[in-house]
This record gives C-alpha cells, sequence and structure tokens, in this order.
C-alpha cells in the first residue's frame, strides 16, 4: 500500500482546482452570451442563477462546503 499522497505532491491533482475554476469562469461565459441561466447546486439545493449574480463572484469556497458522496 502507498503512502497518502498531497495534492501538492502529485502534479495532476495540483492542477484539478485551477482547471475547474477555468471551466467555471468559461460556463458563465458562455450563459451570458446565449442568455440562459447557470445551474448550481448551492447548501444542498439545486438552483438556476443569473450569470451575472454577485454571490458567484466568490471563486474560494471553504473546504468545508465540498462534500464528497
Amino acid at each position: 500500500m502507498r503512502d497518502c499522497e498531497t495534492f501538492e505532491d502529485n502534479a495532476d491533482m495540483a492542477a484539478v482546482g485551477p482547471a475547474l475554476l477555468r471551466a467555471a469562469r468559461r460556463a458563465r461565459e458562455i450563459a451570458r452570451q446565449t442568455g440562459t441561466p447557470l445551474v448550481i447546486v448551492r447548501d444542498g439545493v439545486l438552483m438556476e442563477v443569473d450569470p451575472d449574480d454577485s454571490s458567484l463572484d466568490d471563486e474560494t469556497r471553504p473546504s468545508d462546503t465540498i462534500h464528497d458522496r
């Protein structure tokens, strides 16, 4: 059995966070261009939000808001 690696020790895993942020920004940009809402899960509730909703500006969420299933 391998010792546990941290994200910083694994280049692929370290790149996941920045890649997700880029994808989120791109999705928001496309939603603006097409006039469609973004579909997100907030506090366990599936909802549609305007891509210009200021609550989306907080791109750094505390780690305790991320839950594995």
